[in-house]
């Protein structure tokens, strides 16, 4: 994978841009076709960014 963040705009901006992927997914899709596999990839793609949410802001209470 990448290397770590460890700069708090650089951590922003990876944040802002996977939740504009998400929206981004998410505005593609098509209501009719979307079945369950759809949501569960949302779903996911939501848990990641959680995780990384936490680690980042684990690492602005410890600066």
């Amino acid at each position: 994978m990448g290397n770590a963040i460890h700069d708090k705009d650089q951590q922003i901006k990876y944040l802002k841009d996977r939740l504009n992927m998400f929206i981004e997914v998410i505005d593609t899709m098509d209501p009719e076709s979307t079945d369950v596999e759809d949501i569960d990839r949302l779903l996911n793609m939501l848990d990641d960014l959680e995780v990384k949410y936490d680690q980042f802001k684990k690492d602005w209470k410890d600066s």
